[in-house]
């Protein structure tokens, strides 16, 4: 299982405290993706910022939803990786 989160470089020079806003999906849990493909876009600091599969797999749990904030560190999704 991997957990997808807001790379750590996106969070470079941000104040501690300051949270992440979960735009949209661009997928749902239960669906196929393949490394490389934009799962959500996410608001840091008034930059918009997609996040992307890191392998090919199935969205398990979608766990901060459309709307949501989320801080540095927290998984927002849940990715089985494909055998």
């Amino acid at each position: 299982m991997i957990e997808i989160s807001l790379d750590a470089t996106a969070w470079k020079d941000v104040e501690a405290g300051v949270e992440a806003l979960v735009d949209r999906w661009q997928v749902a849990e239960g669906d196929t993706v393949r490394a490389g493909q934009v799962l959500a876009n996410v608001v840091l600091v008034k930059s918009s910022l997609d996040i992307v599969a890191p392998a090919d797999g199935r969205i398990d749990r979608i766990l901060v939803h459309d709307g949501e904030t989320f801080a540095q560190g927290r998984p927002i999704a849940l990715l089985t990786e494909a055998a």
